[in-house]
């Protein structure tokens, strides 16, 4: 009989689930018609993301990440949630020749601290938090001209348009991630996450 964990010659190499802790270092809503966030204590979470938020919604207008529909198609809103890290801001803030990138700029609900390169978590990956919720990572945000804008305006730079531009080039991979609530409650700032990534392969055939 084979061994069924044997790896077999030109098949994936299979890399285990691990599981890290991570802390709430930061969180932000966006109650108005624009993406901007701001701080607030708590985020309280329904199936349809964040209660009020810009991004809420079981359901969402596909755009331009969404070229195989046409603009405004209804679909599935996997990015209920963006999630940033501290220490990829600030790569992107120095790329920039900036001195900060605040989460708020870029419409982060989120700021997570402890999780060596947030950005590259796979889809799939999910995240416990302390008081009960459950998020699950799609997977990365990838940065646009219109969070550039953001970045441009809310640091003053003298070349709005140029900065604009910039932060696509210079956030790519660093951007943070999307997620969407798998089970509903409040998150609090300064609370204790188990991230669990799953198991890990590369599919070539």
């Amino acid at each position: 009989m084979l061994d069924p964990t044997m790896h077999r010659e030109g098949e994936p190499e299979i890399l285990p689930g691990r599981k890290l802790t991570a802390r709430v270092a930061g969180v932000y809503t966006a109650p108005f018609d624009h993406f901007v966030t701001r701080v607030v204590e708590t985020l309280p979470l329904g199936f349809e993301g964040i209660e009020g938020d810009y991004h809420a919604g079981h359901t969402r207008r596909s755009g331009g990440r969404e070229p195989w529909y046409p603009r405004g198609t209804e679909m599935r809103n996997e990015r209920q949630l963006s999630i940033v890290a501290p220490d990829e801001l600030a790569i992107i803030a120095e790329r920039m020749g900036l001195a900060e990138v605040r989460p708020e700029w870029i419409g982060a609900n989120l700021l997570l601290e402890g999780v060596p390169m947030l950005s590259m978590l796979p889809a799939g990956t999910m995240l416990f938090f302390k008081g009960g919720v459950t998020v699950k990572i799609d997977g990365q945000n990838a940065p646009c001209r219109l969070s550039g804008r953001s970045v441009a305006e809310h640091a003053r730079m003298a070349d709005q348009d140029a900065g604009s531009l910039l932060f696509p080039k210079m956030a790519r991979r660093l951007r943070g991630l999307v997620a969407w609530v798998e089970k509903p409650g409040v998150i609090s700032a300064g609370e204790e996450v188990s991230v669990r990534v799953p198991e890990q392969w590369i599919y070539r055939a």
